[in-house]
């Protein structure tokens, strides 16, 4: 009898264990992030009219009313390739409705995806805000703009993966984030469409990312978190997936803008995946000290068999939602403080970058088209510099893509910039 039990053990382990990830195809056409550039993707915008029924959010400024004088963002999209755009408040130079594009429409977020394949872009992380699972229209909102890109990902071959922002979390919201996960498995099939699918997966299990893991000052803590990578990479039946933590840029040192917490360290050895924030704690004036900060990170992660990815961001202003910081707070400089960035990061041996972000127009790190000619009278808009076209960003973001996957060689002369394309 015993040895039969002994015989039937390792069927039986085969089983649990092929149950246990029996929810997530085998494969991806995107198996490992590393080789990869991928763009965080807010998808938060709105108008009046796009259905949503959330008037100017993110565009909006204090009362949630979108005027000249009183709105949110830095930056003006170019809106010329948009199939469906919305006339705001604001006036352009020659006297024509300044319009704007809603992230709920489906065209949209079409042709976001498209100039990532246009651009040798590899992909995007979809933002989704603790804050906003709570809440059933900002929800609403969040799975259309998902399910939209979804659909544009694999119709533009783009790597695809989820990415949980912590911000607004609360002690005992676990299980907000882990009951959506699977209401996106069983409701979208998160990862289950087959292995031509363009969901990102790393070290061949499907990536999730939890954001805002190891800042001070937040109501949850660890052991909020902890659940949440428990769940993902052990549940019998939604485990079985990799994990990347966005941590503080100090989480190493563990101070400045990280907990004072070893706790922070026992994690990420848990996880596969560390991501820190660089996003306004590096400008030119030491930029090199971003070089070395990742040096020492690499070294960390090596030796604790965990993967690294530096957020690398091209400038950074958000005036017009907090009126005492000054406009164009971290200058752009004509690419230099992007490419000095990726460039670094590159020579010294990241496998893997995330840019923040594709459409971040709020502090101004948006690397899509932005207007050469936005709407400046009462409220100012940072724009590019003379005889830097709509789409250079995305031109540097795409070379340094390629450098990335070695095919073309580092250089760490700022591109010229090539004439804007039209998609």
């Amino acid at each position: 009898m015993e040895l039969r039990k002994l015989i039937l053990l390792p069927a039986l382990l085969s089983i649990f264990f092929a149950q246990a990830q029996h929810k997530y195809s085998p494969s991806s056409k995107y198996n490992s992030y590393k080789g990869l550039l991928m763009c965080g993707y807010q998808g938060w915008f709105n108008a009046p009219g796009d259905s949503a029924g959330r008037g100017w959010n993110h565009y909006a400024g204090r009362g949630g009313v979108l005027e000249d004088g009183n709105c949110k963002v830095d930056m003006w999209p170019d809106v010329k390739e948009y199939k469906i755009s919305y006339a705001s408040p604001f006036v352009l130079p020659d006297g024509s409705p300044a319009k704007l594009f809603s992230s709920y429409d489906a065209s949209t977020t079409d042709l976001h995806f498209k100039w990532m394949k246009a651009y040798c872009i590899d992909g995007a992380f979809m933002q989704r805000f603790v804050s906003n699972l709570k809440s059933p229209k900002s929800l609403l909102h969040n799975n259309m703009v998902l399910s939209n890109a979804l659909k544009a990902a694999q119709k533009y071959g783009r790597a695809i993966a989820v990415m949980y922002d912590l911000s607004g979390m609360k002690p005992g919201d676990a299980n907000v984030i882990i009951n959506d996960w699977k209401a996106l498995v069983n409701d979208m099939k998160m990862a289950c469409a087959g292995k031509k699918q363009t969901y990102l997966y790393h070290n061949n299990k499907p990536l999730v990312v939890l954001w805002g893991v190891g800042f001070p000052g937040r109501a949850y803590g660890l052991k909020d978190v902890q659940p949440v990578v428990d769940f993902l990479k052990n549940d019998p039946e939604y485990g079985g997936c990799s994990v990347m933590l966005g941590v503080p840029t100090y989480w190493r040192d563990l101070k400045n803008d990280a907990i004072p917490d070893s706790g922070l360290l026992i994690l990420l050895k848990q996880v596969d995946i560390v991501q820190p924030w660089f996003v306004g704690r590096f400008t030119e004036k030491n930029i090199g000290d971003m070089q070395e900060r990742i040096k020492g990170d690499l070294a960390w992660c090596t030796a604790a068999a965990v993967d690294y990815v530096p957020v690398i961001y091209p400038g950074f202003s958000w005036h017009n939602m907090n009126n005492n910081s000054p406009q164009n707070q971290i200058p752009r400089n004509r690419g230099s403080f992007f490419w000095r960035q990726l460039t670094d990061a590159i020579d010294a041996g990241v496998a893997m970058i995330y840019v923040a972000m594709f459409d971040e127009i709020d502090e101004g790190t948006a690397i899509f088209k932005v207007s050469k000619n936005p709407p400046n009278n009462k409220s100012k808009f940072v724009s590019f510099e003379t005889g830097i076209p709509e789409d250079y960003y995305l031109q540097l973001a795409g070379r340094a893509a390629r450098m990335l996957r070695k095919e073309i060689p580092l250089n760490k002369n700022v591109p010229q910039p090539a004439v804007a394309k039209v998609n």
